[in-house]
């Protein structure tokens, strides 16, 4: 299995549980190598399509590009805290593609290509700690072991990829700004270490900020993968719920809001990757609401660089939500800027659509469903697979003689859509996405442009005198509200402020209009190419 890397624990105890594991400590960390990274790989910025032509063409195998990874994982790693695990086995899988490109031609278009995935994905045999101590012996816990893959993941690995790692996240997923585990530690921003990462998938957009991977795949219920990816100028996609499976990643509302979506530095990789793990599958039934709205020839496909040309979009105020508005002066001033860049591109534009319409009032009636989180948590822990530890909280309970989540007993696990609650939050989600439906209508929107956060990225210490303060407080516009009914988002980079931060928009759409916002997307992104990698430093942080 998997252990933590020695940043967590003392070097002797984590090559202890490296060498019971059946592994070196160098080849699970990506330690010394020799030398071997590869044939001059340039690794900084690496887009999945330009490794697959890179491998076509022989410039360079799998296991190389690989090393040369792990060589950058090494050397920043330290500082910058992205991961909780190493995947031992990454430099094998390397070499089965490496066999199979020769014999066979390419499994798939991310054939070869480094990825990472948070830690709260199941990657079969290694331990899933979802940020969480208690669920890592290595911290005094229970290893938390699944015997098969979450089905997005198993999905990427069918089209080839490479996962080297599993990235640092707050315990449970429960923090939307910062990204501190109990297993881990702190994550920075490689943009700037005195500024949050984002969260609750701040390591795996801080792997992919810094050129740990390739790209990798986050999870959200709450603005979890569109944070961070804000804060580190990455492209983001919050998936419609249902588009992709969540069957095998551990749940804070699988029954309503989760997701599991892609984080890439480029539209058209985080395409590439939503093509390889979206759609239908008996794992995850709810993914049935999906067929029918995927494009027929795929997201990469529906990629196009007018995809602005004719479109209208209705702009961020107060009518959207009171929280975060109006804007920060520097934000304004850039949300104007884009906004110039959309009409440019053959867009139009509209203020406020919501204003009047009693949607603020309407969003504030959301109900809450008291059961959920007990049930959703439950039905994880039993699909494990026979071989785990444990099936249920209480059985963790017994094993470790502590209570759960310091000490909060979990609710009956009655599933959500048998309560009066549940029902009351499906009806309140139909009448409000029928108001957000006709906004869109009378108002001929193709979907909304807004700042994905209303000002720049948080300071890491928001109190020198208090240093351990740590509010959730990253300034989102679009979610919880996207999430709770279901929305689609994708962010794009478009600028930086003065300070080097990024500044990062986001397209909001109607259900299933996935392929839509990549487009938009797509299409500002390459009018823009604004993104700039970060200037690594290496040694301790």
């Amino acid at each position: 299995m998997a252990c933590p890397r020695p940043t967590r624990l003392t070097l002797a105890t984590a090559v202890v549980a490296h060498l019971a594991a059946g592994s070196s400590f160098a080849q699970t960390t990506g330690g010394s190598r020799g030398g071997s990274g590869g044939p001059g790989i340039d690794v900084v910025e690496l887009t999945a399509v330009q490794v697959g032509e890179d491998l076509r063409s022989g410039r360079y195998t799998v296991v190389e590009l690989v090393e040369a990874f792990l060589d950058r994982i090494e050397r920043y790693e330290d500082r910058y805290n992205a991961f909780i695990s190493m995947n031992p086995d990454a430099l094998a899988t390397a070499a089965s593609l490496d066999e199979e490109l020769r014999t066979d031609g390419p499994r798939g278009p991310l054939h070869g290509v480094p990825v990472v995935i948070k830690d709260n994905l199941d990657y079969a045999g290694l331990v899933t700690t979802a940020g969480f101590d208690g669920f890592s012996s290595a911290t005094g816990g229970v290893d938390m072991v699944p015997g098969d893959d979450a089905a997005a993941v198993e999905r990427l690995r069918e089209v080839g990829a490479v996962v080297l790692g599993k990235t640092n996240m707050p315990d449970f997923a429960g923090h939307g700004t910062r990204t501190r585990s109990s297993v881990a530690g702190e994550t920075l921003n490689p943009y700037a270490v005195d500024r949050v990462p984002g969260g609750s998938s701040g390591g795996t957009a801080t792997a992919v900020n810094a050129s740990f991977a390739v790209l990798g795949l986050g999870t959200e219920t709450g603005g979890s993968i569109q944070n961070p990816a804000a804060a580190q100028a990455l492209v983001g996609v919050k998936p419609t719920f249902g588009l992709v499976p969540v069957e095998g990643a551990l749940p804070m509302d699988a029954t309503y809001r989760d997701v599991v979506g892609p984080i890439a530095r480029t539209v058209r990789d985080a395409a590439l990757t939503l093509d390889a793990i979206a759609g239908p599958t008996p794992e995850d039934p709810a993914t049935f609401a999906a067929v029918g709205h995927i494009p027929e020839d795929g997201y990469v496909a529906a990629l196009d660089a007018a995809a602005l040309a004719g479109k209208r979009f209705g702009l961020v105020g107060p009518g959207w939500r009171e929280s975060y508005l109006p804007l920060a002066p520097e934000t304004e001033a850039r949300y104007r800027e884009a906004v110039a860049v959309l009409e440019a591109q053959g867009a139009s534009v509209m203020e406020d659509p919501f204003a009047g319409r009693g949607w603020v009032e309407l969003y504030e009636e959301r109900p809450s469903v008291p059961s959920v989180g007990s049930h959703d948590l439950l039905v994880y822990l039993q699909g494990l697979g026979p071989d785990a530890a444990f099936h249920s909280v209480e059985e963790w309970e017994t094993l470790t003689g502590r209570e759960f989540r310091r000490g909060r007993r979990a609710r009956p696990p009655a599933a959500p859509t048998a309560t009066e609650e549940g029902d009351a939050f499906q009806a309140w989600r139909m009448e409000i996405r029928a108001l957000f439906r006709a906004v869109l209508r009378e108002n001929e929107l193709d979907g909304l442009f807004f700042p994905q956060a209303g000002e720049p990225i948080r300071p890491m210490v928001e109190d020198p005198e208090r240093p351990d303060y740590r509010p959730n407080n990253h300034a989102e516009l679009p979610s919880n509200i996207v999430n709770d009914i279901g929305l689609p988002t994708v962010t794009v980079p478009f600028a930086y402020y003065d300070d080097g931060t990024p500044f990062v928009l986001a397209f909001i759409g109607d259900l299933w209009t996935d392929a839509d916002l990549l487009a938009y997307a797509y299409d500002l992104e390459q009018a823009t190419l604004a993104r700039v990698p970060p200037e690594l430093v290496a040694g301790e942080r």
